[in-house]
């Protein structure tokens, strides 16, 4: 307890200076709904204090890690979350009208491994044809979005995922995907049908708690 004391204090006093500005940044996170980014952060800070805000949200990070909520970097961007170790015992049971089909998931794990991703690649993956409703749920729910058209005859539009869906899955970065470079050492992550390519990748483990979800392929 001392040493955290004592660390806290030597922070304290690297960051005297930055008091009124940790103070506008926790406010900020705070009120905020989604992750914010650095360069959103940075406007609320003094122009000539800019180049140390990366060492205020380690501080103000530090600070909050024994606190009900952390303060977490997801993708470069920050937030205000629930402690981890806590999540079980917060957790609410609540009832999703729109059902997320197994071509949905599919879809959506095809496009977190293998992103971009055009829709005729999510296809060859796949083994069958998606309707544009597998596409606009996934929209809809707010993990997937369009990213820049190929360079090729028809400049076919890509997907990717989005920053709500590394916070929904309690991502820091892409890189955290569950079993990714398993997979791509055991060559796993290659043209076949994604029920056998991706497997039940646990990343989805939590869905059935929180979201609806049926087996029917009607939707492909």
């Amino acid at each position: 307890m001392n040493q955290d004391n004592n660390q806290e204090k030597l922070f304290d006093e690297s960051f005297e200076g930055y008091a009124e500005d940790m103070r506008v940044l926790e406010a900020l996170l705070f009120a905020a709904k989604e992750p914010v980014s650095i360069a959103v952060l940075a406007e609320h800070v003094e122009e000539n204090k800019r180049e140390a805000l990366p060492d205020i949200l380690k501080m103000l990070q530090y600070r909050y890690e024994s606190h009900g909520v952390n303060l977490v970097c997801r993708d470069g961007a920050w937030a205000f979350r629930t402690a981890s170790d806590l999540a079980g015992r917060l957790r609410i049971e609540r009832e999703v009208p729109k059902k997320l089909s197994r071509a949905a998931m599919e879809t959506l794990a095809i496009v977190a491994y293998h992103q971009p991703v055009t829709r005729a690649e999510i296809e060859n993956i796949r083994g069958v044809s998606i309707s544009k409703g597998t596409l606009d749920i996934l929209i809809e729910i707010g993990w997937i979005k369009s990213g820049r058209r190929r360079q090729i005859p028809g400049r076919p539009l890509t997907w990717i995922t989005t920053l709500q869906f590394l916070d929904h899955f309690d991502l820091g970065s892409m890189d955290d995907l569950p079993g990714v470079q398993e997979m791509k050492d055991a060559g796993l992550l290659d043209k076949r049908p994604a029920i056998d390519t991706l497997g039940q990748s646990d990343m989805f483990e939590d869905l059935d708690t929180d979201d609806e979800i049926t087996t029917e392929e009607g939707d492909i």
